[in-house]
Parts: C-alpha cells; sequence; structure tokens
C-alpha cells in the first residue's frame, strides 16, 4: 500500500513537471514575440526548443507509466502563462523584466526536477530520474545564461524608449 502510494506521488512529480514545462513553453513564446534583440532571441528560441523536448520526455514517461497529462494543471498553467503573456506586451522595460522572471523561473524548474529525481530514485525507476537529471542541466544551463547577462538586460532596458523619465 505504501509502495502504491510512493509510486501515485512519483506519476503526480512527473504531471506536475509536464504541466510546468507547458506553462513555461507559453511564456517563451510570449518572450520571444517581445524581444528585440537578436541575441537574447535566439537564446529564447533554443530554450524554447528544449522546453519542448522536456515536455516530449515527461509526457513519454508517464504514457510508459500508464497515467495521462493532467488537465487541470494543465489548464491552471496556461491561465499563468497567458495573464504573463499580456503583462509582457504592456511592460515598457521588457528586457530586464523578463530576465528576472526568467531566472526565477529556470530556478524553480531546477527545485522540480531536484525533487522529481530524488523521488524516482526511491521508487526505482532509473529512466524518470534520468529524464529529471537530463532536464535539469538544461535548466542549470539556461540560469547560467541569463546570470552571464544581466548588463545586458540592464542597458537593454535603459535604452528603450520611454523607460527613463526625460
Amino acid at each position: 500500500m505504501a509502495n502504491d502510494k510512493v509510486q501515485q506521488k512519483l506519476v503526480e512529480y512527473v504531471q506536475d513537471a509536464h504541466a510546468m514545462e507547458q506553462n513555461v513553453s507559453t511564456m517563451l513564446t510570449s518572450m520571444i514575440s517581445t524581444t528585440d534583440d537578436a541575441q537574447i532571441k535566439e537564446m529564447l528560441e533554443h530554450h524554447k526548443e528544449q522546453t519542448e523536448e522536456h515536455e516530449r520526455r515527461l509526457r513519454e514517461r508517464l504514457d510508459a507509466m500508464g497515467a495521462g497529462t493532467s488537465t487541470t494543471k494543465e489548464v491552471g498553467g496556461l491561465g499563468a502563462a497567458l495573464f504573463k503573456g499580456v503583462g509582457d506586451i504592456a511592460r515598457t522595460d521588457k528586457p530586464g523584466k523578463n530576465a528576472r522572471d526568467g531566472y526565477v523561473t529556470e530556478h524553480m524548474e531546477i527545485a522540480a526536477y531536484e525533487l522529481l529525481e530524488r523521488l524516482a530514485k526511491k521508487t526505482g525507476d532509473e529512466q524518470t530520474a534520468e529524464v529529471a537529471r537530463k532536464n535539469r542541466a538544461d535548466e542549470q544551463a539556461m540560469a547560467r545564461k541569463i546570470e552571464s547577462n544581466w548588463d545586458r538586460f540592464l542597458e537593454l532596458t535603459l535604452a528603450t524608449p520611454g523607460v527613463l523619465a526625460e
């Protein structure tokens, strides 16, 4: 009985991670559409491709577990991502705040994959643990890219018309 409950918790964590990646994909689409800087846009587009791969890996794990995705979690995440997208369009200081939001999101994903890997190991599911490790490595790399560009994001923000009062 306890083993079944731990297995069910693993399925929930994979569903959470899957919904999270769908949410992030929607957020990245919004960020890409509101980014003018070619270098930053390319970085975001590359991470969107990675995010789609993460989502595919998680969906495959859910299929292997005989579970589906969580519609409730997906709809909730989609609503939050769409709300953020509207905010991105209205923002005057997009580069800095998008970077801030992206950095926070990357660390939330890193934490989610850390927990998922540990739970997968506890249940003996090495394939799910490996998916969590691979996905986390991409999230850590993206967080480092954001970290290495803080000054660039700030320069782009300050160069945006209307950001500084005249």
